[in-house]
């Protein structure tokens, strides 16, 4: 049989002299031509059956690996167009920002999304979006650092009771800051994160786990901080009478272990889409019902735990050094993703940089090193997913930032405001943030104040040069 009969058939170059050597075969066994055609038009219609064995085996191999190509890239077609999302605070947000969230609206998985106030370009999904959908989670979505949280504790100290000194020295002591950084061995806490039978669920959360136990209860680099500040309750909330309190509020994620769970799954979302267009290529997405896309789903959640878990050690450690219990806590996750019910349909919600606020639902959005951050409780708005902004959000990115901005400029406006601050570079200078008033201006309907915490005494990692 000649390679004519074949081509007719359709088949590509390598089924070709696949199907030409089991066709020899076949004609070694006496078949004759149209016999064996009609077997090879069989084992294209449904090679599946012939994978088990026999001289077509390799011939079906192939033809599965090629169809499962073509599958893979009819399913990684974009929409033509976005579908519709709301913006808010529309004049605060870069073009590049709605560019990202454009691209994201057009996955064929996507069936719902905003964006918040605080937006800026990222990686794939856009800080400050919000992306719902179905029955797939992009880990991107969430992003690098999963996990990443917020937590503020009210202390029975007046704000004026602790001076900057000492609260500088209890900082240095009792927080650490920057990639790969753990306390020594002896001084090192347990948590009950640790003892979750989930690290043993994955060869990659085994492997991860002692990176995970070593770094417990420390902070990362670029914008993570621990403060001392004041906390102010203009009315009686959060079960404490109306007035100012000490207060600590802390920024921190998953560390190297949640960088790597992100980078590996990323990796496995790509290559299950080759065909991706190469704008989404960071919106590559696991289906949640593979069993990729649940051990993606079972890792994350256990990086949400151990961020929070963080914080818990962190706060745990100043109030048990000021010999105070907390009054009052308020925590929330803002890069992770969630199952939700949007519009009538269980949906996957990714929030990137997004506070929860389903209707009653208690979070913090920051400003900056020497801005204030605010206690703000949800209103439940359907159109931006139950979601507000996670912070001021950046208005120059790191580079532009170092390149810009005078040293002196910065340690003026934290002199202005009484802000001692330990590390943090030109990178995380206010002036690299939108304003935070303007940003919480702009979502009204989306969070109501609870109360305000201003910065006093901060750490940060050490930039690539301190402020």
């Amino acid at each position: 049989m000649n390679g004519k009969h074949l081509v007719k058939l359709g088949l590509e170059k390598k089924a070709i002299a696949l199907a030409q050597t089991a066709a020899a075969a076949r004609e070694t066994a006496g078949l004759a031509r149209d016999e064996i055609l009609a077997e090879l038009r069989a084992v294209q219609a449904d090679p599946a059956a012939y994978l088990a064995g026999g001289v077509y085996a390799d011939l079906a191999a192939e033809l599965s690996a090629q169809q499962a190509a073509r599958d893979a890239l009819k399913g990684a077609e974009l929409r033509a167009a976005p579908l519709p999302y709301p913006v808010w605070g529309q004049d605060l947000i870069e073009p590049g920002a709605r560019s990202q969230m454009d691209v994201a609206m057009r996955l064929p998985v996507s069936r719902a999304g905003a964006l918040m106030p605080d937006a800026h370009v990222g990686y794939g999904l856009p800080i400050g979006g919000v992306l719902a959908t179905e029955n797939a989670v992009i880990p991107y979505g969430v992003g690098v650092d999963i996990g990443c949280s917020m937590m503020l504790s009210v202390l029975p100290v007046a704000p004026g009771a602790l001076h900057a000194e000492d609260g500088k020295a209890l900082l240095l002591k009792h927080t650490r800051f920057g990639a790969g950084v753990a306390f020594d061995k002896r001084d090192r806490q347990d948590h009950e994160v640790l003892h979750e039978g989930t690290w043993q669920d994955q060869p990659l959360l085994r492997h991860l786990f002692e990176k995970a136990a070593t770094q417990i209860g420390t902070s990362g680099s670029g914008n993570h901080f621990v403060e001392f500040g004041t906390f102010t309750l203009a009315d009686a909330d959060l079960g404490l009478e109306a007035g100012e309190y000490l207060a600590v509020l802390s920024h921190s994620g998953s560390r190297g272990f949640g960088a790597q769970v992100a980078g590996h799954f990323t990796t496995l979302a790509e290559r299950r889409h080759p065909g991706l267009d190469p704008a989404a290529k960071k919106l590559a997405w696991l289906p949640l019902d593979s069993e990729d896309g649940q051990a993606y789903w079972q890792a994350m959640n256990l990086a949400g735990r151990y961020a929070l878990a963080n914080h818990d050690l962190i706060h745990a450690r100043l109030a048990r050094a000021l010999n105070v219990q907390p009054l009052a806590q308020v925590r929330n996750s803002h890069n992770l993703a969630w199952e939700q019910e949007v519009g009538g349909q269980n949906l996957i919600v990714h929030r990137k940089g997004a506070t929860p606020a389903e209707a009653g639902q208690l979070g913090l959005i920051p400003g900056s090193m020497a801005d204030p951050g605010y206690v703000v409780r949800g209103l439940g708005n359907r159109d931006a997913l139950g979601s507000a902004s996670h912070g001021a959000g950046r208005v120059l990115g790191r580079k532009a930032a170092e390149r810009t901005l005078a040293k002196k400029d910065v340690q003026a406006y934290l002199a202005a405001r009484g802000v001692t601050l330990i590390g943090g570079g030109i990178d995380e200078a206010p002036q690299a943030y939108k304003r935070i008033e303007e940003v919480l201006a702009r979502q009204g309907d989306l969070v109501d104040v609870v109360g305000r915490f201003t910065p006093q005494i901060v750490r940060m990692d050490t930039g690539s040069e301190d402020v």
